[in-house]
C-alpha cells in the first residue's frame, strides 16, 4: 500500500498553497491554524465500535494539517514509514467519528479533544505523547505591547471562542490582573486570515494568532511583530507546559500488537528530532506533503512551532495541569471530567 499516493488523495481538496491574494495571508497558512485551535467540546463524538485490523493494514494515522503533522514527516519519508498508512484532514470534526469507529488507529489532535473523546468512549482511547507545545502569539502592527499588562484597554481580535485560543487568552490576562470580560475587548473570528484582515484594514492593531500562520503572516503585513509568545506567557502563570497538541491511540490497537506500538513510537521520535535539527530538509517535506505552501516559510516556522515529543510522567504532569486550568474554566471543554490515570500510556 503507498502511502504516499493516499495521503495526496485525500489532501487534494484541502491544499490550496498559493500565497499571494490582496495582501491576506494564505488559505494554507489559514488551514495549518487547525491543530492550534481545539475541537469545541460539542464535536459529535459516537459510541466507540469495533477494534481495528491494524494487523493487516499496519497503524492506520492521521493528521492535521499543520505542527503537529510537521513533526511526522520524516517518518512518513523514512522507509519504516511504508509499515504505516497516514492521512491528513483540514479539521479534527473529520478525525473523531473515524477513529471511534475504529477506522484509524492514531490521530494527532487537540489536545482537550483527546480528553474529551476519553469521557466519550469510556475510556477507550489513550494519549500517547504531547507532540506541540504552545503556538499562539500575540501580533501587533506597532509597538505599543511589550507585555501582557500593555494589552489592558485593547481590542485583541483572535480565533478559537470556546475552545484553547479562548481559554488559554482568558487565563493569562486573569492570573496577570485583567479582567477578560471588562478591561479589554476580544473579537473573535471564523479564523486566522479574517483576524489578521481587521489588523491589515486598521480596525484594529493587535491579534493572537498560531503558528505557522504567524510567520506567514509576518512576511506579508509590514511593521507586524511578535508582541508576546501565549507559550511563555502561559508558563509564567501556570508553572507548566501550555499544551496545544498530543497523539491519541486506540486502546484495542495498542493491545494488537504493542511493540509494533513502542516501535511507531520510537520512529515518531526521531521524526520529531529531526524536525528540530535538519530544518531544510524537514521544510521541504513539509511542502512535499502540502502541509505548509512553500519550504522557505516552513523553515522559517519550525523553530517557533514548539514541536516536542513527550511522554511519561512528563507528559502527564503537562495534561494534568492544562486540563485543570480548562476544566476550571468550562469542565465541558475536557468532556465533563478531568481524565483518569489509565488515559496516559506508559505511566
Amino acid at each position: 500500500m503507498n502511502f504516499k499516493r493516499i495521503w495526496a488523495t485525500v489532501t487534494a481538496a484541502a491544499l490550496c498553497v498559493s500565497l499571494a491574494g490582496c495582501g491576506a495571508a494564505s488559505s494554507t497558512a489559514s488551514s495549518e491554524a487547525a491543530t492550534a485551535e481545539s475541537a469545541p467540546a460539542s464535536s459529535a463524538v459516537a459510541e466507540a465500535t469495533a477494534s481495528p485490523e491494524t494487523a493487516a493494514e499496519g497503524l492506520r494515522v492521521a493528521g492535521l494539517k499543520g505542527p503537529t503533522t510537521m513533526g511526522l514527516v520524516n517518518l512518513m519519508e523514512s522507509d519504516d514509514g511504508a509499515n504505516y498508512t497516514f492521512t491528513m484532514y483540514g479539521a479534527a470534526d473529520e478525525i473523531v467519528p473515524l477513529l471511534v469507529k475504529g477506522d484509524l488507529d492514531a490521530a494527532a489532535i487537540p489536545a482537550n479533544l483527546a480528553a474529551t473523546l476519553y469521557q466519550k468512549t469510556s475510556g477507550q482511547v489513550e494519549v500517547a505523547c504531547v507532540n506541540t507545545l504552545g503556538v499562539l502569539y500575540i501580533v501587533e502592527n506597532g509597538d505599543t505591547i511589550q507585555s501582557v499588562a500593555d494589552l489592558k484597554g485593547q481590542t485583541i481580535v483572535t480565533t478559537g471562542k470556546g475552545t484553547t485560543p479562548e481559554y488559554v487568552l482568558r487565563y493569562v490576562l486573569s492570573e496577570n490582573g485583567i479582567d477578560p470580560d471588562n478591561d479589554v475587548t476580544i473579537e473573535y473570528c471564523s479564523e486566522s486570515t479574517e483576524a489578521l484582515s481587521k489588523v491589515q484594514a486598521g480596525e484594529a492593531t493587535i491579534a493572537m494568532l498560531p503558528q505557522p500562520f504567524v510567520t506567514s503572516a509576518l512576511s506579508q503585513v509590514e511593521g507586524l511583530r511578535v508582541a508576546l509568545d501565549m507559550n511563555e506567557e502561559w508558563q509564567k502563570v501556570a508553572g507548566s507546559q501550555l499544551v496545544t497538541g498530543v497523539l491519541v491511540v486506540r486502546k484495542d490497537a495498542v493491545e494488537a500488537d504493542p511493540d509494533a506500538f513502542e516501535e511507531f513510537l520510537n520512529g515518531y521520535a526521531a521524526s520529531v528530532e529531526a524536525a528540530n535539527t535538519d530544518l531544510e530538509g524537514t521544510a521541504a517535506l513539509c511542502e512535499s506533503y502540502g502541509i505548509v505552501a512553500k519550504a522557505a516559510l516552513a523553515q522559517k516556522a519550525l523553530p517557533e512551532c514548539n514541536i516536542v515529543f513527550e511522554r511519561g510522567e512528563q507528559m502527564k504532569t503537562d495534561l494534568v495541569n492544562y486540563f485543570q486550568v480548562l476544566y476550571d474554566a468550562d469542565p465541558t471543554s475536557v468532556g465533563g471530567a478531568m481524565p483518569a490515570d489509565d488515559f496516559y500510556y506508559g505511566v
